[in-house]
């Protein structure tokens, strides 16, 4: 069997998208040629609409979804800030990280993992720190399925404090509303729920962020993500070079959007939320049984404790070797007790459900 055969149904890469594998194919262009800038400029009116926001500074990010990540923290924190995060996984634990190494002082909103963060104790933890310069959160926290509510957090609008939105396994697979939540800053990862390659994050910042971009005291950390330098060249009448693009992976991108635009957003939300339903309503007749709390489980992301006595690395192993499918192992404290069973992007369809059940039941 060749990796050619592989059904990615892990918490990512995906299976990209048909549009997104051949746009990698286009003939190469040079990052200032003005053909490469109009299909960077599509790209981001593209990411807008995705994103549900009218943020003019909206782009790919050169790297993944940690990229964003740091994108977003090294443009809005500067040392001696307070971030206050809330820390219910993996990747909220991370950035808490990334905001230390920026100099913030972290305020910690912590809960169990598998369970969703109250929003009330973010707003809480902000009038308590009413000079923060962020409150940051994930919607769809990878490590344990969970679905964090975000919407109550518009109430920081109201505050000198920067709502900041990890939507790396959220976006294009459950509704995301930038605008209609009040996010200030926002970033994601293509190899998820966009069905593209991994490669590239996309970021979108609000005018009040950018307000804040721009009045800072001290330069970002990053030469590399400084937004201040990078925003000359993906606006404006004339560009100015900061680095090289990564040509193709834009070109894939910019073909997955379109395949996701034509479908609909809310086709392919319903599309994501069906078939996770039925991996939902079948696991636990094979001896599984769900982790994330009712009521919060990501459609896109499911996180199963396994059946007694199941063997966690055997049985990846059969299903990757035999049959070619990969699902992903648990993280931290769920490691060789639990599974996280990706249904995003081009994999979100009823065929790799059934294939999954399939070879699960053989093998158990």
């Amino acid at each position: 069997m060749t990796t050619t055969d592989r059904l990615l149904l892990g918490p990512g890469p995906s299976n990209p998208y048909p549009e997104a594998v051949a746009a990698l194919g286009r003939p190469m262009l040079g990052h200032m040629d003005p053909e490469f800038i109009l299909v960077m400029d599509q790209t981001m009116e593209r990411l807008r609409a995705v994103f549900r926001t009218e943020n003019e500074l909206t782009l790919p990010i050169s790297g993944t979804g940690s990229a964003g990540m740091e994108t977003c923290f090294v443009n809005l924190l500067e040392p001696g800030d307070t971030a206050i995060v809330g820390a219910n996984g993996v990747f909220g634990d991370r950035m808490c990280e990334v905001a230390r190494r920026c100099g913030a002082e972290v305020v910690r909103i912590e809960e169990e993992w598998g369970r969703a963060l109250d929003p009330q104790r973010l707003l809480d933890a902000q009038r308590a720190h009413p000079d923060a310069r962020l409150v940051a959160v994930v919607h769809a926290e990878t490590s344990t399925g969970v679905e964090n509510d975000v919407a109550p957090l518009r109430a920081l609008q109201g505050t000198d404090t920067l709502f900041v939105l990890d939507t790396v396994t959220s976006l294009a697979g459950i509704p995301v509303e930038i605008d209609g939540w009040g996010v200030d800053a926002a970033y994601s990862g293509t190899q998820k729920c966009l069905g593209v390659p991994p490669g590239l994050s996309p970021v979108t910042f609000s005018p009040r962020a950018v307000e804040r971009i721009q009045s800072r005291d001290t330069s970002a950390q990053s030469w590399y993500l400084d937004l201040g330098l990078i925003a000359s060249y993906v606006s404006g009448s004339s560009r100015v070079y900061h680095h090289t693009a990564p040509i193709s992976m834009v070109f894939s991108l910019h073909a997955a959007l379109g395949a996701i635009l034509d479908e609909g957003l809310d086709a392919v939300w319903r599309r994501h939320a069906a078939v996770g339903l039925h991996l939902h309503e079948a696991l636990p007749r094979l001896g599984f049984s769900l982790l994330a709390e009712e009521g919060h489980r990501l459609p896109e992301l499911t996180t199963a404790w396994l059946p007694e006595g199941a063997d966690d690395a055997a049985l990846r192993k059969a299903l990757l070797n035999d049959y070619g499918i990969e699902v992903g192992g648990g993280l931290g404290q769920f490691a060789g007790k639990a599974w996280r069973i990706g249904l995003m992007g081009h994999s979100a369809r009823e065929r790799s459900v059934v294939t999954l059940l399939g070879a699960l039941n053989d093998l158990l």
